[in-house]
């Protein structure tokens, strides 16, 4: 069975990054806020790089982005494999039709009666 996502909002989010910029240890607000200190490293750099963005619909557009990209590229794969069956099947009718130029009726057999 695997475990669920604890979702944080926005505001425990921040305060765990002023708690750090007051000069509380980093292990300090990890316990407190019970993640993996690596987790308040990606706080502390989303807040810095996005500012007032930062933290928008907890973590959700981050997946709908990568669930975009998945279908993106099942799309793109769909489409080559589409464009290679017909050719295929342009290549198989271009030689029913040259089959077909080639061979001459008597060359059909047909039924005797006995």
């Amino acid at each position: 069975m695997g475990l669920s996502r604890r979702t944080f909002s926005k505001e425990v989010k921040e305060g765990a990054v002023r708690e750090l910029e007051l000069g509380r240890s980093l292990a300090e607000v990890a316990r407190q806020c019970e993640v993996n200190p690596n987790v308040l490293h990606r706080w502390r750099r989303e807040l810095r790089e996005h500012g007032a963005k930062a933290f928008t619909g907890n973590g959700k557009g981050r997946a709908e982005e990568n669930r975009v990209e998945d279908l993106e590229r099942k799309i793109g794969r769909q489409t080559m494999e589409i464009d290679f069956l017909r050719r295929c099947l342009q290549h198989a009718e271009e030689q029913r039709r040259l089959q077909a130029l080639t061979t001459h009726r008597s060359s059909i057999r047909t039924s005797r009666k006995k």
